[in-house]
């Protein structure tokens, strides 16, 4: 397949069976409940965020919000810092990215090597920290700057709704029941959820999320202690699941040996997630979204 530039293969990730985790559960080892994987990694620049990030640029740039004498300027856990700075080098746009200095070296060395600038925030205030502190420099530098603030861009749930959303309908031929996805911005569990609904009002969506402000799983966020992102609306969901970080690892570290996926800790959450689903229904099609690749977590 040819493309004229690496955003042209952004999108129509693959969606794997999950075949050896859950086989102790009656249901999945009959068959009548199926478990998917949406791999984002295979993203050009690894993970989901790669959407949601091309989308907000294009946008901006049609809309002549983002010219050439701006540079791209926003708050990040990481990947959407990952997918901003290659997508602003493949376009020929400048990139800032505000994080908090926790963030992976994997991450730090991704967003640096496409040229990008990154400015650190506290390390004790997280993400919230990290938006805060790109607004402040927004509001400093006005004539500097563009800001897709991914937390609050229509675009980013769009981008889902757009893309995600069809991919996982067609590739489960139309049979999706149940759909799985971490809470970080939130566009991704909004925007795949609302294309799934309109397809079918009886899909379920579901969002997870740490059970607790101090928790290990990078780009989630414990929405009762967070900024609650403008693009979030929980009463959209059919249910949020807390999990606490150790089974999430664990999870992550199960998919690698027994099903040879290797990725991260949020992806292990949304495999937990889906197989508390699996436990309770008597059949049906999970697909849990998997934004990244382990490398990002286990090889700094």
């Amino acid at each position: 397949m040819k493309h004229s530039s690496i955003i042209e293969s952004i999108g129509n990730t693959p969606l794997v069976q999950i075949r050896e985790i859950g086989q102790e559960i009656s249901q999945v080892k009959s068959g009548r409940v199926r478990i998917f994987g949406k791999v984002e990694f295979m993203n050009p620049g690894g993970s989901v965020k790669d959407r949601p990030a091309l989308r907000m640029i294009q946008e901006a740039i049609k809309s002549g919000q983002l010219t050439k004498d701006k540079m791209i300027l926003d708050s990040t856990s990481g990947n959407t810092g990952v997918a901003y700075a290659m997508i602003g080098a493949a376009l020929g746009y400048q990139s800032e990215l505000v994080m908090p200095p926790n963030v992976s070296l994997q991450r730090k060395k991704l967003i640096e090597v496409c040229g990008a600038k990154i400015t650190y925030s506290s390390a004790f205030e997280g993400s919230d920290g990290a938006i805060r502190l790109a607004k402040k420099l927004l509001a400093e530098s006005p004539e500097k700057y563009f800001m897709p603030d991914q937390y609050n861009n229509p675009m980013n749930p769009q981008a889902h709704y757009d893309s995600t959303g069809v991919e996982i309908w067609r590739d489960t031929d139309q049979q999706v029941t149940h759909f799985i996805a971490g809470i970080g911005t939130g566009g991704t569990v909004m925007g795949t959820g609302r294309r799934l609904k309109d397809y079918n009002r009886q899909v379920q969506v579901i969002a997870v999320e740490p059970d607790d402000s101090l928790h290990g799983l990078e780009g989630l966020k414990h929405m009762a202690t967070s900024i609650v992102p403008g693009i979030y609306h929980e009463k959209e969901l059919d249910e949020k699941i807390s999990l606490p970080t150790e089974p999430a690892y664990h999870m992550s570290e199960r998919l690698a040996k027994e099903e040879g996926l290797i990725v991260g800790h949020s992806s292990g959450a949304a495999m937990v997630a889906a197989f508390q689903v699996a436990q309770r229904i008597k059949e049906g099609v999970i697909v849990a979204l998997f934004p990244d690749h382990g490398s990002r977590y286990f090889m700094d």
